[in-house]
């Protein structure tokens, strides 16, 4: 059975910082194309990893990579370029976030497009957290149109 991150138990490590460490991973994986396990490995020598929600961090970087093309195939519809022009943070954090709106519906949406925006301001380039948004709004409005509108009537 493939774990998804919908199945694993949220524990007291933070989650925020598993995305970290996925973003991390899936960089080294776009530059270098190093295996699951290689990266794993990797990451579990990552001082964060201690810190962070360990079984979240596995089945995310598990299911991002299980699951990359239709991640790229989504995030295709509403960007200017081919996924592979992106820049490696920018693609690691649509990876992450569009993985999470597809998989994951115990997750707001919002919480989601927040993580991923700051993801891409910490770790992206500079107005790179801009197009992260827009193209994350447009993902979660196709993905989660129901959850939205439920927001949009309550405001």
């Amino acid at each position: 059975m493939t774990t998804t991150v919908s199945t694993v138990k949220v524990k007291s490590g933070n989650r925020r910082l598993s995305r970290e460490l996925v973003l991390k991973g899936l960089y080294q994986h776009f530059l270098s194309a190093n295996s699951e396990k290689s990266i794993a490995e990797h990451l579990e020598e990552d001082a964060l990893f201690a810190r962070a929600d360990q079984a979240y961090c596995n089945a995310l970087l598990q299911g991002v990579l299980a699951n990359m093309d239709r991640l790229h195939s989504q995030i295709s519809q509403f960007i200017d370029r081919k996924v592979e022009e992106l820049s490696p943070v920018e693609r690691a954090v649509l990876c992450i976030a569009v993985y999470e709106l597809a998989f994951d519906p115990t997750i707001p949406y919002r919480v989601v497009i927040n993580e991923g925006i700051e993801l891409a301001k910490k770790y992206g380039g500079v107005d790179g957290h801009k197009y992260v948004n827009g193209v994350l709004d447009k993902i979660a409005f196709q993905l989660r149109p129901e959850e939205i509108q439920k927001r949009a009537a309550k405001v």
